[in-house]
């Protein structure tokens, strides 16, 4: 089991409101399902998103990622077990303006205690995964939307984690660009049979994923198998009016 929850509950003090954006949230996903987690602005699935990834902790609830109990880590083991078992890839690209794109893929390697030509045989190995082999030392202002999206796809997998955790993924691209880089994460899930999450209000690009989690007010409303998951030429369906 890659992922394992049960009643999670999630708390933020405001004031003196006390806010409750998970409860009681359980669920599991196995290794290698593709999965969507989808619900509208506010309904607690950023919160989610960032406890599966091991960036904040429950109130209350456990969790395990890949059968290791996080819900009492502290910020130290927290970032240790990002860095092993966790791969992101936000909406807004988060490259480093001035390096190129090759330099980009092989931060994450930085503390992983290998050789600088080993960081950078992997960093391209990654790059030609997401189909840019060609444009390896370009910086982010020489590359189209798409491309940078790429590069971060390339630097989630350059750890080759068990988990790749995708974040409105297609949400600062064009909708062709967009198609594309969800046939990435739909390759990604069948020929390396990695963990994928996407999150994501878009019940078009959840369609392409093999199960649908949706949550509303911090409650998990449906979870829903996908047998025929779309694949990435599919219209959407405003584009046939």
């Amino acid at each position: 089991m890659m992922i394992q929850t049960e009643n999670l509950i999630k708390v933020y003090q405001m004031g003196d409101t006390e806010v409750r954006a998970l409860n009681s949230v359980s669920f599991s996903i196995e290794k290698g399902e593709m999965v969507a987690i989808m619900g509208p602005s506010g309904s607690g699935k950023s919160t989610l998103m960032s406890i599966i990834g091991c960036l904040d902790v429950p109130t209350s609830g456990s969790y395990k990622l890949d059968g290791e109990s996080v819900e009492n880590m502290g910020e130290t083991d927290l970032a240790e077990i990002r860095g092993r078992k966790v791969g992101f890839v936000f909406q807004q690209f988060n490259l480093l303006a001035r390096t190129s794109a090759l330099e980009n893929v092989m931060l994450p390697l930085t503390y992983a205690g290998m050789t600088g030509k080993e960081r950078k045989e992997r960093a391209m190995k990654a790059l030609e995964r997401v189909g840019l082999a060609d444009r390896m030392e370009h910086a982010p202002n020489e590359l189209s939307g798409g491309q940078q999206q790429r590069v971060a796809i390339a630097r989630a997998l350059v750890n080759d984690p068990g988990l790749i955790l995708a974040d409105e993924p297609t949400g600062a691209v064009d909708s062709k660009t967009g198609k594309e880089i969800i046939g990435i994460f739909q390759s990604l899930h069948l020929e390396n049979e990695q963990t994928v999450i996407l999150v994501t209000h878009d019940p078009f690009i959840a369609r392409h994923t093999n199960r649908i989690i949706k949550i509303s007010d911090g409650r998990i409303i449906s979870d829903e198998l996908n047998p025929e998951p779309l694949q990435p030429d599919a219209s959407r369906p405003d584009e046939n009016m």
